[in-house]
């Protein structure tokens, strides 16, 4: 069945939470431990989604995968760069969902004037660190020992896409 994306909604909340809880049982792609429930990801989205895009990544008409962003900072002069995610259901990783996630999340975030999108990624997470290469985003660093997870300290590598005039277009030397 063919991969298709759209926008995040409010009724998404209970597919996204699953997906992202299978995320947080895995421990390879969060420093989050709690799971989170139908209701917090729906007050989450209907928080975010004005300003922040977050897509939905369908086979049939079943969410296998989702990508958000959420304020990188507070501070006005970042408010064209949003901090992202995205998670795949165990069953549907590596047959192309996270790329077609990602993709839209970067479509949806330059309509919306994004100029930049950041994530961090542990380090052993290969298959998400292909992910961001192949889709146009770089490794820029090291956070050396950024949080611990389950006792244990973890680095995180950063990653960062410009998009827009910020990636070299016509208002690079704005």
């Amino acid at each position: 069945m063919e991969l298709t994306s759209r926008p995040a909604r409010p009724d998404d909340a209970a597919a996204i939470a699953a997906i992202y809880n299978q995320g947080i049982e895995d421990r390879m792609a969060t420093f989050e431990t709690d799971p989170r429930t139908a209701a917090q990801v729906e007050s989450l989205l209907r928080s975010l989604l004005a300003t922040h895009p977050a897509v939905v990544v369908e086979r049939g008409a079943r969410a296998v995968a989702f990508a958000w962003t959420v304020p990188y900072s507070g501070r006005p002069c970042y408010a064209g760069i949003g901090e992202f995610s995205v998670y795949v259901e165990r069953a549907a990783r590596g047959a192309g969902a996270g790329r077609a996630a990602l993709c839209a999340l970067v479509e949806a975030c330059e309509l919306a004037g994004f100029w930049k999108l950041v994530s961090r990624v542990f380090p052993e997470n290969v298959p998400s660190r292909r992910l961001c290469a192949s889709t146009g985003f770089r490794e820029v660093g090291v956070h050396r020992r950024h949080g611990r997870l389950d006792g244990v300290w973890r680095d995180v590598v950063i990653v960062e896409r410009l998009m827009g005039g910020a990636a070299g277009g016509p208002a690079a030397g704005s």
